[in-house]
C-alpha cells in the first residue's frame, strides 16, 4: 500500500495522474457534485505535530467527501506531550484499525521516520524543511485550472525559499511537468543549491530582484517569512519594499498573470491587501477548494488496495 511521501523523483505520468483525479474531484470539493463512498467504514488518523488549518482542514473535508471518518491528534492532547516519540504514538494509532496516518511535524524526514514504523499508508501534510507534496499537487491543480498545462510557463516563486517546505515541493513538480521556476528572495533565505531540484525539463533560478524576476512570469507564488524557524534575523526592515507583492508590481504584469499563496499571509509584508484580494488577479482561495481535491485524490491514490479488500470482506459478510 502506497504512502505519500515527497513529490521528489515522483514519475511525471504519476504526477499527471494525481493531478487529473484532483480536478475530477472539485466539484465535489465544491459542494456542487455528489460525495463519494469510496472510504466508507474506514477511519483516517490526522496526526498534527504542528500548527495547521487549511492542510487539517482540508484533509478532514477531504475524509467527509469520501465517506470515511476521521479524528485528529495534536501534541497538547497526546502522549507526545509526555515525551512519547512520534513512531510509538504513531504504531499506537495504527494498532486502533485506522486506514491510513497523516502526518505533519517539524522534524525534516518525520513522515518517512513513521511510513517506516507503520504498516498502514502514511501520508506527509508537511514535515519541518523538508516537503509537502500535497500542497504541491493543489498549487499546480490551481495552475493547470488557470492554463490548462503548466508546461512551457514560467512561475515565481517569492520570498523565505531556504526553509519552505512547499517551494521544494512545487518546484520538484513543475520542473517535472516543464514549468520554469524562479526562486526569489534576499541570498539570505534563497541557496543556489536549489538550482539542483531540476528533475525534469523545467529549469530552476535563484534570483534576488524581484522586479527583474517578474518579468515575463505566468504565475506568481508568494511565501511568508517562516519566523518560527527563526528566518525572522535574516530579513531586514525593507523587506516590504524589496520583496513584498504590491498594488504598484502587479500592474506592470501582463493581465494574464495570476497570484498564489499557500498561507497563512503576513498581510503587509509579503502581500499586500488589495493584491491578496484582488478579484481578477489573486487564486488564493482557489488554492483552498483545490486543497480538498488534492488530499481526496491522494487519499484514494493511498488506500486503492486497501479499499477494495474492505469492500470484498463487506461482500463476503
Amino acid at each position: 500500500m502506497p504512502d505519500f511521501l515527497t513529490i521528489a523523483g515522483m514519475p511525471r505520468q504519476e504526477l499527471l495522474r494525481l493531478l487529473s483525479a484532483t480536478q475530477k474531484n472539485v466539484s465535489i470539493a465544491e459542494g456542487r457534485s455528489p460525495n463519494r463512498t469510496t472510504l466508507n467504514g474506514q477511519v483516517i488518523a490526522n496526526l498534527f505535530f504542528e500548527d495547521s488549518t487549511r492542510t487539517r482542514c482540508s484533509f478532514e473535508t477531504a475524509v467527509h467527501r469520501l465517506g470515511g471518518q476521521v479524528f485528529n491528534l495534536t501534541p497538547s492532547g497526546s502522549s507526545i506531550s509526555k515525551g512519547e516519540s512520534l513512531v510509538d504514538t504513531a504504531r499506537n494509532i495504527e494498532c486502533m484499525g485506522v486506514a491510513a496516518i497523516v502526518v505533519r511535524c517539524a522534524v525534516s524526514g518525520g513522515a518517512k521516520m513513521v511510513a517506516d514504523g507503520v504498516k498502514c499508508p502514511v501520508i506527509n501534510a508537511g514535515d519541518g524543511r523538508h516537503e509537502h507534496p500535497t500542497q504541491a499537487i493543489l498549487d499546480i491543480s490551481t495552475l493547470m485550472e488557470e492554463f490548462g498545462s503548466v508546461e512551457g510557463r514560467t512561475v515565481a516563486i517569492v520570498g523565505d525559499i531556504i526553509n519552505s517546505r512547499v517551494a521544494r515541493s512545487v518546484t520538484h513538480a513543475l520542473s517535472t511537468l516543464g514549468a520554469h521556476v524562479r526562486l526569489v528572495g534576499p541570498p539570505t533565505l534563497v541557496s543556489k543549491s536549489f538550482e539542483r531540484i531540476t528533475q525534469g525539463p523545467g529549469m530552476v533560478l535563484t534570483m534576488s530582484d524581484l522586479d527583474s524576476a517578474l518579468d515575463g512570469v505566468d504565475a506568481v507564488m508568494m511565501l511568508r517569512v517562516q519566523f518560527e524557524r527563526a528566518a525572522g534575523g535574516a530579513v531586514s526592515s525593507d523587506y516590504r519594499q524589496m520583496f513584498g507583492l504590491t498594488p504598484q508590481r502587479i500592474a506592470k504584469l501582463a493581465p494574464h498573470v495570476v497570484i498564489l499563496h499557500p498561507g497563512p499571509m503576513n498581510r503587509g509584508i509579503e502581500i499586500d491587501d488589495r493584491v491578496a484580494d484582488d478579484p481578477l488577479r489573486s487564486r488564493i482561495l482557489r488554492q483552498v477548494t483545490h486543497g480538498v481535491a488534492a488530499r481526496m485524490a491522494v487519499l484514494e491514490m493511498a488506500l486503492g488496495a486497501n479499499v477494495i479488500t474492505a469492500a470484498h470482506n463487506r461482500i463476503e459478510a
